[in-house]
């Protein structure tokens, strides 16, 4: 008997990674996207897994959360995260992609597989209850879709307000002042520098809490709900003169070595920059360049104004604009089990930033877990969860009805939440020493996580399919 066939909605990261587990299963896939027949506020392109912020996908190193969970979805063979190390581009110790190479070649992996079918319409309701079906719609999901989910949940959906950040052409930068170089000289000069004296940034931080902003189009009359770890630049400049100094723009570290030596403590605190703006590629050669930091809700006249005043991008001309836009998501702890499976629905499961989880190794961490429950359900049986030892079962504890604060008490605000060790279980020895604790977490991942393929192996054992994908 054949494998029921699922379908994933969306081919964002979590629906693209989420697709190709299924289909490694040996499950036919029915994967569905809108774009280009319809777009997004924030998408430029119609290929899978487009990037609309930043490039990055957070530190590389296990002993960062970010790294961890990077770490796990390269145990579990993650599409994202295996394309992503293809196509990475310095970022000191982060891991950043082409985006355009990165999402190119994903929509080409995933059009090749023989048991992915791709799409392209917008899905305007949840399929039937006969389907087993992933909602990986973003937090972009369309209206019409939207509505039909709350319709299904009986919950109103969450929002908050994110922004992307303005692209530069690598040659219209001046190269006599923006400097090579990464903090501390830790790694390669993996950034390019704009450094800024004490009236430069004063004039500048005046500009920007002056400019004239963009309309939010149909949200301009709600109260502006921000997600903290992407505020426009303009909102944390009006949080005070220094702010901006000691967040995206501060100069700790970062030292052009035609002023003399970085550790000569004397001279570095002379000539050290009042601020720094950074530049990271967006390419291998450095043709274009992200300004990190930069989100903005600014109208794109005054980006091209008040940006052009930070030493060394005078003449800049812009690939692309900040721009600023809605995300939708779930209150996914009154909805979901650890498993992604809705509550009211088995064979219905949400994967991805509607889900709540923040960053694209998250979302990557959601199709992953989706991908393999759809394709248990699929073969007739039982869908599992990853440890909580791991930090992808961290994170799905998290928005799922495990997190027992936010799923039975309505005073609590669920709020979207990226990878953090705060998330995982406390170890049963405290370990000072922050490095040999955070080596306890790797260990003791790495142990669930094998445990966990164990259990995996038994649930596929007469398909004997494990050993070939993992």
């Amino acid at each position: 008997m054949l494998d029921k066939e699922v379908i994933v909605i969306g081919a964002g990261l979590a629906g693209s990674e989420a697709a190709w587990q299924i289909a490694n299963f040996g499950v036919p896939v029915k994967l569905v996207e809108m774009r280009p027949i319809k777009s997004t506020p924030a998408h430029h392109t119609g290929e899978f897994g487009e990037l609309v912020c930043s490039n990055s996908f957070g530190a590389l190193s296990p002993d960062r959360a970010a790294g961890l969970l990077q770490k796990e979805l390269r145990t579990f063979k993650s599409l994202i995260v295996q394309t992503a190390d293809k196509f990475a581009v310095p970022a000191g110790g982060a891991l950043a992609v082409d985006r355009s190479k990165f999402s190119t070649a994903l929509t080409e992996a995933l059009s090749n597989h023989p048991l992915i079918e791709i799409k392209r319409f917008e899905q305007l309701d949840i399929p039937g209850k006969e389907n087993i079906t992933i909602l990986a719609t973003g937090p972009l999901t369309s209206d019409d879709l939207s509505y039909r989910v709350q319709a299904f949940t009986g919950i109103d959906a969450c929002h908050f307000f994110d922004a992307a950040s303005p692209i530069v052409y690598g040659d219209t930068i001046d190269q006599e002042i923006v400097f090579k170089a990464s903090r501390y000289d830790k790694g390669d000069p993996a950034y390019l520098n704009c450094p800024m004296g004490k009236n430069d940034y004063i004039n500048f931080r005046n500009e920007l809490i002056q400019a004239e902003q963009a309309n939010l189009k149909d949200f301009e009359k709600e109260s502006a709900n921000f997600f903290e770890a992407c505020l426009p630049i303009e909102e944390i400049a009006r949080r005070g003169v220094d702010t901006m100094r000691y967040g995206p723009l501060k100069s700790i570290g970062l030292w052009n070595p035609k002023w003399g030596d970085l550790f000569d403590r004397e001279n570095r605190l002379k000539k050290r920059p009042y601020a720094v703006v950074q530049l990271r590629k967006e390419d291998l050669e450095g043709k274009l360049l992200n300004m990190v930091g930069f989100q903005t809700n600014l109208k794109w006249s005054e980006q091209k104004r008040i940006f052009r005043m930070i030493p060394g991008l005078e003449k800049a001309e812009f690939v692309r604009f900040g721009v600023m836009h809605r995300n939708t998501f779930l209150e996914s702890p009154k909805l979901l089990l650890p498993t992604l499976q809705f509550m009211k629905r088995e064979n219905l499961f949400a994967a991805g930033q509607i889900t709540g989880t923040e960053g694209y190794a998250a979302a990557a961490a959601g199709g992953l877990l989706a991908g393999i429950n759809a394709s248990l359900l699929a073969k007739g049986k039982k869908p599992v969860s990853f440890p909580d030892e791991s930090m992808i079962g961290s994170l799905m504890n998290f928005i799922s009805n495990k997190n027992q604060i936010l799923s039975n008490q309505k005073k609590n605000k669920f709020q979207p939440m990226p990878a953090s060790f705060g998330l995982v279980p406390e170890l049963t020895k405290r370990i000072k020493d922050k490095r040999l604790r955070y080596k306890a977490y790797q260990e003791r991942s790495a142990e669930a996580l094998n445990d966990f393929k164990n259990k995996l192996e038994s649930c596929f054992e007469k398909d004997h399919l494990l050993s070939k994908i993992y």
